[in-house]
């Protein structure tokens, strides 16, 4: 039996340059949490269902747990860790949600606030509707999720005001 191949990949993660060796097939969310102690990317399905993996890839929200590692070979990725700025202040995102409970268990937090970063990029004044769609693929089973659309919308609010 042969050993299984692995590679040394570098990509960027939360503006910092990241390197690890690594078997090839080890996925993003693996290499994340395991190599790099990043565990607020959330595993949950591992088959892309629930969207609690998801982060930003080059600012596009990605299920890491489908993604090689090897595939973010020189791609900047973003984790729920990179949304607050540098001085540790929440994003807009991140207290909204706070503020408005758009939590519980947290265990899906992570991915929707990721896939809502490009969500709000791409439409940054979103009826209820539009954010309704936007989090379809990702799955909540505590809030209901109208604390979320309604974070959302003050956030929304809140970033087109700054």
């Amino acid at each position: 039996m042969s050993a299984e191949p692995v590679r040394t990949v570098a990509f960027g993660v939360n503006g910092e340059t990241r390197e690890a060796t690594i078997p090839v097939r080890r996925t993003l969310g693996d290499v994340l949490r395991h190599d790099f102690g990043l565990t607020g990317t959330h595993l949950g399905c591992e088959h892309g269902v629930c969207g609690a993996c998801t982060v930003l890839l080059d600012g596009r929200a990605v299920r890491a747990c489908l993604m090689l590692a090897v595939q973010a070979e020189g791609h900047e990725i973003r984790t729920v860790e990179g949304l607050a700025d540098a001085a540790g202040a929440l994003h807009p995102l991140q207290q909204a949600f706070c503020d408005h409970h758009g939590l519980q268990c947290g265990f899906c937090t992570p991915g929707m606030l990721t896939t809502l970063v490009e969500f709000l990029a791409d439409c940054p004044d979103p009826t209820a509707a539009q954010v309704r769609v936007a989090i379809s693929g990702n799955l909540c089973r505590c809030t209901g999720y109208e604390s979320i659309v309604a974070a959302v919308l003050d956030a929304a609010a809140r970033m087109r005001a700054a």
